[in-house]
């Protein structure tokens, strides 16, 4: 590679990272560019710390196993990833804002990504990689931050009843950032959509039951049922797999459901995948992929299930996987690059079940 080459990619590099990871990150790069180290990998920062309620797996040591994205660097340049804030009479949450280079002022799907404990909307945005893949599929992506001062582990308070019903507390929050971007971009409102992980999949899952009018389906990874706690003992109780009854305004769900869990997660027990789907009724069907002995990759069921209502659902189950996001970026906290890719699936289910 000519050294002026090898410059230019730094720099587009260091462009890249200033959006989805910081100025930290960038500038970091654009040091080492102008000492002439261009081949040298980038540096990621610190794993994040484990706090009490819902801490998240520590980050895997594979090798990262980023998305490509099939754009090309002027047109990533062309992006945004905007922080911007939303302030309503139950407080304020910042959020970023992805918007892709592909736009082309028509309306596009909306996906809402509700980050895990101790996890930012920046490192989110790294482990997930969705903004690589709403570039190639035109969408927007919106990330609501929970900062310190409404939960000391940046959790989300899925589990206390002022944050648990319409238009109170965080839930009224979340909503309020997903209008305001419905109000000031082209968002298609039949293909808005969200999804969490951990206590960001909690969320996410009372978002789906509270504002079925909202959103047209929901991504639940890591994440328990709507309503299974009230408060912290009892929240603490529900990730290790009691509280098994659910408590919910419907009586069916009303909104498709892709949910991701780990059957080696130590953090949320397993079982309340199967408590968030219960509602769907009994299985269409259910396919085991095999990665092979020796392969590296995890093993994994899908379980299809169809209400009576005709209400779609999937269940991934990934075999030997821990409390981490499925086939994500090592760059990001709390991943796991060797299990099916959750963002794509995902993303291809949001898709294929706009609201109408």
């Amino acid at each position: 590679m000519k050294p002026n080459e090898g410059f230019l990619n730094s720099m587009h590099e260091a462009m890249m990272l200033l959006r989805t990871r910081g100025p930290t990150e960038a500038t970091e790069v654009i040091q080492r560019a102008l000492r002439g180290d261009q081949g040298r990998p980038t540096p990621y920062g610190g794993e994040a710390e484990a706090h009490t309620l819902a801490p998240t797996a520590k980050r895997t040591a594979q090798s990262p196993t980023p998305l490509r994205s099939k754009v090309s660097l002027d047109a990533e340049d062309r992006s945004h990833f905007d922080t911007l804030t939303y302030s309503n009479a139950a407080g304020r949450r910042q959020y970023r804002l992805y918007v892709p280079a592909t736009a082309t002022g028509e309306p596009m799907p909306l996906i809402v990504m509700l980050h895990g404990c101790t996890q930012s909307a920046d490192d989110f945005a790294a482990g997930t990689q969705m903004n690589s893949l709403a570039e190639q599929n035109r969408c927007l992506v919106a990330y609501p931050t929970q900062p310190q001062q409404a939960n000391p582990s940046k959790c989300w308070n899925w589990f206390k009843p002022g944050d648990q019903r319409r238009e109170c507390g965080e839930p009224s929050l979340i909503a309020g950032i997903t209008r305001e971007i419905i109000a000031r971009h082209p968002v298609d409102p039949a293909r808005v959509y969200i999804a969490g992980m951990s206590a960001g999949g909690a969320m996410a899952a009372l978002m789906i039951d509270q504002y079925p009018e909202l959103y047209a389906a929901a991504g639940i990874h890591s994440g328990l049922p709507a309503r299974c706690a009230h408060d912290l003992p009892s929240a603490l109780a529900a990730m290790k797999g009691g509280n098994a009854s659910r408590t919910s305004s419907s009586e069916s769900p009303q909104r498709p459901v892709i949910v991701f869990h780990g059957d080696a997660d130590g953090t949320v027990d397993v079982g309340n995948a199967a408590r968030i789907v219960q509602g769907f009724g009994r299985p269409t069907q259910r396919s085991r992929e095999t990665r092979g002995p020796g392969s590296g990759l995890r093993d994994w069921t899908v379980t299809r299930l169809v209400s009576g209502e005709g209400v779609e659902a999937e269940l991934w189950t990934v075999h030997g996987a821990p409390h981490a996001w499925a086939g994500g970026d090592t760059r990001g906290s709390y991943t796991d690059p060797n299990g099916p890719n959750a963002s794509a699936e995902m993303l291809r289910f949001f898709l294929d079940h706009p609201n109408r």
